[in-house]
Order: C-alpha cells, then structure tokens, then sequence
C-alpha cells in the first residue's frame, strides 16, 4: 500500500498501473490482486485509511472547551504531525479527493474531514473570532497555503523549523481571524 500511496501521489492514479505497483514493492502483480480486486479497490481504501487517520488526527485530544484561537493551534499542529508521518499522503488526499474512482464510502470519509473543519470555522464565525467567509473557502485558504507550505517542504526549499512553523501558523491564523 505504501508503494501504491507513493506513486499515486507522484504519478496520479490514471497513470499508475498495477504492474508499476508490483514493481515498486518488489512483488508480482497476482501477489496485489489477491488483497485487492483491482485498481479501484485499492486506490479506495487507500484513500479512505488515509482520510481516516488525518481526521482521527485532527480529532485526537481536540481541545472543545477551549479558545478558537487554541483550537487552531491543535488543528494546525495535527497538520504538521499527519504530514511528518504520512509525507505523501495529505498530497494524494488532495490531487484525489475528486477522483473518479472513489467510491460512496471514500466520498463520505472525506466530508467527514471537511466538516470538522467546517465545524471549527462555523464555530469560530458564531463567536466572531472567524471572518465571515463561507467555510469552504476559509478550508481553501489554510487547507491549499498548507499543502503549498508542505511541497516545498518536500522538495527541500524549506525547512520545517519550529520557528517557521510557528510563524507560518500565526500567518494562516491572520489569514482566517476576525480583525478588529
């Protein structure tokens, strides 16, 4: 699955065959076909594990009780730590969470992230701290700067410093706050 993640993620989905799959693993393309019934198979539970962690991530000691502005601090700082752990996949989840081949289950998953940041950011709009934008474009703001901030992490123009993180953080919390 890692080598499928790895080439999904570079490749795209279309372009990636099973036999390139099985290559990257060091396994026959029967070995993947007795896990997965095909392609579609695969690339489905893929994304939805993958979708899965990132939210149970976000959702892992989710400060409800506290500010909005702390509640960004969690949502940002389980950001970073899914993409530390899974380099490729909050990409793949990105360039794939419109794909074609996903399923009813792989499509729920996903709006189950979307809504807990949507959640967050209705949140903080009723309180006022939040500009009053729709919330699927406060997700586009952090959600796109931070897959951006992340590439040219991963292509060494950038160094995951603490300091850049937290600077990066107070820059996209700018981005969506409520100036007074």
């Amino acid at each position: 699955m890692s080598s499928a993640l790895e080439l999904f993620a570079e490749r795209g989905y279309d372009a990636t065959t099973i036999p390139m799959i099985a290559t990257k693993a060091g396994v026959g393309a029967g070995t993947i076909y007795r896990y997965f019934e095909n392609k579609e198979v695969l690339g489905n539970k893929i994304f939805q594990g993958y979708v899965d962690i990132f939210t149970e991530t976000i959702k892992s000691g989710f400060p409800h009780e506290d500010s909005i502005r702390n509640q960004f601090h969690h949502i940002f700082k389980s950001m970073v730590h899914f993409t530390n752990e899974q380099d490729q996949a909050l990409y793949f989840i990105k360039i794939h969470s419109g794909a074609h081949f996903l399923n009813e289950e792989s499509h729920s998953s996903f709006q189950s992230l979307l809504d807990l940041f949507k959640n967050f950011f209705d949140l903080g709009k009723d309180r006022k701290e939040i500009k009053q934008l729709p919330s699927s474009a406060l997700i586009a703001i952090i959600y796109g700067a931070f897959l951006e901030l992340q590439r040219l992490v991963r292509i060494g123009e950038l160094v995951p410093e603490a300091k850049l993180l937290a600077d990066v953080e107070e820059s996209f919390w700018d981005a969506v706050r409520l100036h007074n």
